[in-house]
């Protein structure tokens, strides 16, 4: 089957384009230059915190959009498949339903660990949120509890979830379900 040549161009012309704009883009060191005749002591360009909790800016806004889609995605995957009766066994859709309660449960966790690394950078936070990491830690297990057909899995989620937006209430952080995309999903 012959290409025809106005396709092969546009690729072609496509692929050159990507390459050069990816050579383009590439990492650049840039080296400052002192004089060291005139000054005496090393220059630094900004002050350096000590600890990664003073490193995060706004952090409190952050802890609000990691633990509202992680809110969101719990509710629309996990929570009303289950209250709909999805992940029992011989369910009509049972399969996909556990596919997506398990992306979605991935997200959760990895966005509630970053909304804990949030709560870190503002004091308030730290404190409400810091009873909390044991139960945010035990969230790992969930695919495989839905899995065996565990009643109380997606409960137990629901649960840490709403303790969460509990936490973020009572240090000023109200925290409103945010429902990711299915392409958030996948990172």
């Amino acid at each position: 089957m012959p290409v025809p040549i106005r396709r092969l161009v546009v690729t072609l012309t496509l692929c050159c384009a990507l390459v050069a704009g990816v050579t383009a883009c590439g990492g650049s060191t840039r080296s400052k230059s002192v004089d060291t005749g005139m000054v005496a002591a090393p220059v630094a360009d900004t002050p350096s915190p000590s600890t990664s909790a003073q490193k995060q800016r706004l952090a409190k806004t952050r802890f609000v959009a990691n633990a509202g889609l992680a809110a969101g995605a719990t509710y629309q995957w996990i929570v009303k498949p289950w209250k709909a009766g999805k992940f029992k066994k011989g369910a009509h859709g049972r399969t996909f339903a556990l596919i997506k309660a398990a992306a979605a449960g991935g997200f959760a966790y990895n966005r509630l660990k970053a909304a804990k690394r949030n709560a870190e950078g503002d004091p308030l936070l730290s404190k409400a949120i810091a009873p909390l990491s044991a139960a945010i830690d035990g969230l790992k297990d969930l695919p495989a509890k839905l899995r065996k057909g565990d009643p109380n899995a997606a409960s137990s989620f629901n649960d840490v979830i709403n303790s969460v937006k509990e936490a973020g209430k009572s240090a000023g952080a109200p925290v409103t379900n945010q429902v990711p995309s299915t392409a958030q999903l996948a990172h």
